[in-house]
């Protein structure tokens, strides 16, 4: 199941993400300023480096103002989401779970469950990037992990799955944040579809773009100044999708349980008690989509 082409960006070019490290400090400033913590991860800041670290925690206001807020919440909110979506799916019975483009994510080397088996998926250069930055932090990777180097331009992420020791025939649950958005439509259904061609019990949580046309005015706004920020730095946007359209797709593609949550409802469930006005933007969702149906795979 190869992905295709997304353009000649960084990654292309043997460059860790800038965008794996933007969101990282956010999560890491969310650490400092929100309480309560809506993502409790104690090892937000250190997983940084020390130069990081130090910038986040001598001025964490500059990630408090305007979209820089917005997005603090949207990436604390993120991240709870998919490690409670995987906390359904351990209360299940998986035991694989696989981070999809993994950036700096720190659930690995947090994980409570001592048999679960969790596959860190990166570009190369990203993962060795990440690395570096977790031997300089002292944080060591544990027996459980195992690191899946994947280039997307070449390489096929069934077989690197396999040869990493992921049992693609038994269940395995996904993670797949800040990624969407960079790849081509086809290579998001390409990747939906092999999630969906898994064991009955996988399941696959992932964030995306809405199609402009259904924003309001101040969302399009913020989207197109983004979208143009990391197209500048060699990062950007292709794909966006209609919810409605987006989830018909996932049920032909046999999900069983197919869950979408824009701002109102994941403000209703993570943010609703607070009175700090932590607030989402609406320019992306989040879907949870659980496989129902086995079907014969041929590997």
């Amino acid at each position: 199941m190869k992905q295709p082409s997304t353009g000649k960006g960084l990654l292309q070019q043997g460059v860790a993400s800038r965008s794996a490290l933007a969101v990282a400090m956010l999560r890491a400033a969310h650490q400092l300023i929100d309480k309560p913590l809506v993502f409790d991860d104690p090892l937000a800041l250190p997983v940084l480096g020390a130069e990081n670290e130090a910038e986040v925690r001598a001025a964490p206001q500059k990630f408090d103002t305007g979209v820089a807020r917005v997005l603090r919440a949207a990436m604390a909110v993120r991240s709870r989401f998919a490690e409670d979506e995987l906390a359904r799916a351990l209360n299940d019975g998986v035991r694989q779970f696989v981070l999809l483009g993994a950036g700096l994510d720190t659930y690995a080397y947090r994980n409570p469950v001592p048999d679960l088996r969790v596959f860190e998926v990166d570009h190369p250069a990203t993962q060795r990037w990440k690395r570096g930055l977790l031997e300089q932090a002292c944080i060591a990777a544990p027996p459980s992990l195992t690191y899946v180097p994947v280039d997307f331009e070449r390489d096929d992420l069934a077989d690197a799955l396999t040869a990493a020791g992921c049992r693609l025939d038994q269940p395995v649950f996904f993670s797949w944040l800040g990624v969407t958005l960079y790849l081509t439509t086809d290579a998001v259904f390409d990747t939906l579809a092999f999630v969906a061609g898994l064991p009955s019990g996988s399941g696959i949580v992932f964030d995306y773009g809405v199609v402009p046309e259904l924003l309001n005015p101040m969302e399009r706004m913020g989207m197109a100044y983004f979208a143009q920020k990391y197209e500048a730095e060699g990062e950007p946007w292709i794909s966006y999708f209609a919810p409605e359209v987006l989830a018909c797709e996932l049920r032909a593609m046999g999900y069983g349980a197919v869950s979408d949550h824009g701002a109102d409802q994941l403000r209703e469930r993570y943010l609703a008690s607070r009175a700090d006005g932590l607030r989402l933007g609406g320019g992306t969702r989040l879907m949870s989509a659980q496989v129902s149906l086995t079907r014969n795979r041929v590997d």
